[in-house]
């Protein structure tokens, strides 16, 4: 790992295992990251396994501060109770314990969308936002981060709240995946956020909506047709967010 790099992140999806060493006073990737892809059967040894070959590649120093950006509601010290997109065998683990063990040093784990949510409101489109920020991860379901006054609310899953009239799980309405799988063009697809956003401002009176996901690039198309009163703006650090927001967290929580 280089010198302009004060920590390393990690960022676990379904489909891809992501790191690199990340210069925290940018805010950006020290060096190009690195991708393998996760395993068909996603247990917790093969995935710490890889994770351990991407420290090993970078040459990850021992006492450098390891975030890992994970697809699960996270709690320090306590055995997972849900999994949504990795092998179920993770249930019942505590997943900090894994990573550490499998890693051979103490590494922190967020949630993923908590991740995205820290680097947006540290390095992104949130930057110096006091307020209530609630940034979005829009793709094959619907992640979320509050954050307040720059300080996080761990583990929110309002990518499930109920929708008003009968329209269900709001991930399952209005998820990018769900605009794919419907064809949907843009504007109708922002009619279905326009609900969803629109709730989330009657419930919460947020200061600032962030939206992120891989379909973030497209915003132009359409969150200028998101009708609501909270300003709503395009994440900044897009794929990458997972990763730098890791590393940052990791730093948070040195003794």
């Amino acid at each position: 790992m280089i010198e302009t790099a004060q920590a390393f992140g990690v960022d676990i999806g379904g489909s891809g295992i992501k790191a690199a060493p990340v210069d925290l006073e940018k805010g950006e990737f020290a060096l190009p990251r690195l991708k393998i892809l996760t395993p068909e059967v996603s247990t917790p040894d093969a995935v710490a396994a890889i994770v351990r070959q991407e420290l090993e590649h970078f040459e990850v120093p021992a006492g450098a501060p390891v975030g890992i950006a994970f697809p699960a509601p996270i709690k320090p010290g306590k055995s997972l109770d849900f999994m949504a997109n990795l092998d179920k065998s993770w249930i019942g683990l505590d997943v900090t314990e894994v990573f550490s063990k499998a890693c051979g040093r103490p590494v922190t784990v967020v949630n993923d969308a908590d991740a995205a949510g820290l680097a947006e409101q540290q390095y992104g489109a949130a930057k110096g936002e006091d307020g209530l920020v609630i940034a979005t991860t829009l793709g094959t379901g619907i992640g979320t981060a509050l954050i307040y006054h720059g300080v996080l609310l761990p583990n929110t899953e309002l990518g499930h709240i109920q929708l008003e009239k009968g329209k269900g799980d709001a991930e399952k309405y209005a998820a990018s995946s769900v605009r794919d799988k419907k064809s949907l063009g843009y504007k109708k697809w922002a009619k279905r956020l326009t609900k969803y956003y629109g709730l989330l401002e009657k419930y919460f009176s947020p200061d600032l909506f962030v939206v992120g996901g891989g379909v973030s690039r497209m915003a132009d198309k359409f969150l200028p047709y998101i009708d609501i009163k909270t300003p709503i703006v395009q994440a900044k650090l897009r794929n990458e967010a997972g990763i730098v927001g890791a590393a940052y967290y990791a730093t948070t929580k040195l003794v």
